[in-house]
């Protein structure tokens, strides 16, 4: 009768729910590499797993002017800028997953393509491209990408 009774107690009293599980925050930004010119951007910034690489023209290191030659070197120029940015924070080349590219002509996506693919020769990010009015500095090609942390 004892175990009955006792049987029938646990039936009878309702089961204790686990609190809800507390929903987590989205992961704020963090800026990693603030912005270095008149602009008003920060050159590297994380959310998350992500890191996002603001737009890079064909400058090489140090400098506000274009390098000579056109579309191929302006696009090496700048993936060595995104290149020098994901380095800043401890990522390489290799942690990029998709990358936007900006062409002020889109004639020019041959050539811009080839300069690319020397710096993902294998396992390239996702990426997009496209023809744009104008871009700063009368820039042939901007490039911004989007890396993921180890």
């Amino acid at each position: 009768m004892n175990r009955l009774l006792a049987l029938l107690l646990v039936l009878a009293v309702p089961a204790v729910a686990a609190p809800p599980a507390t929903p987590s925050k989205p992961t704020r930004k963090q800026v990693l590499v603030p912005g270095t010119g008149p602009a008003p951007l920060s050159s590297v910034v994380r959310a998350g797993d992500l890191v996002f690489v603001s737009g890079q023209l064909g400058f090489p290191a140090g400098s506000r002017d274009l390098v000579p030659g056109g579309v191929g070197p302006e696009t090496q120029a700048a993936l060595e800028g995104v290149a020098r940015n994901l380095a800043k924070v401890g990522l390489t080349m290799e942690d990029v997953v998709k990358c936007t590219v900006f062409l002020a002509d889109i004639a020019d996506f041959q050539t811009m393509n080839g300069a690319y693919t020397k710096a993902f020769p294998t396992d390239p990010p996702a990426r997009s491209t496209v023809a744009v009015a104008g871009l700063v500095a009368k820039a042939k090609v901007e490039i911004e990408c989007i890396a993921v942390t180890r």
